[in-house]
């Protein structure tokens, strides 16, 4: 069926002869909006038509392919979830620095020092009060 130009101002006109010209912009809309509805509903139907032959495909290919029984995963797949710690067991305050000078005096060493040599205390970053 193909509708020229002649036709659909027929069409149009016999419209507004039989609606008149205020119903006529509403009964479009409410056609505009039909028309929308069927084809999203059209859409929907096909692509859940093509979701399920996709499914049946795979599970015929599933089945004729043999079980390769179990998988084992790559051994750096397998290494990198083992030998790293998780994140939150990671400490995320900074480390003690080591002093690259050697002590003024080597000879002498108290005993009542608890800190290693070449090793400074750790002290929290805390502002002072003075600041």
């Amino acid at each position: 069926m193909n509708l020229g130009m002649p036709e659909m101002i027929f069409i149009f006109l016999l419209a507004l002869v039989i609606f008149g010209p205020r119903k006529l912009p509403e009964l479009g809309r409410q056609l505009g909006k039909a028309l929308a509805e069927f084809k999203k509903a059209s859409n929907e139907f096909k692509n859940q038509l093509e979701v399920e032959m996709m499914n049946m495909e795979l599970e015929d290919r599933a089945k004729q392919q043999p079980d390769p029984g179990p998988r084992i995963l790559p051994a750096e797949k397998v290494l990198d979830t083992a030998s790293a710690p998780p994140v939150e067991s990671i400490s995320r305050a900074s480390l003690p620095t080591v002093a690259a000078e050697a002590p003024a005096d080597p000879g002498s060493s108290s005993t009542d020092n608890a800190t290693p040599v070449g090793v400074q205390p750790v002290t929290p970053d805390v502002p002072s009060q003075n600041a």
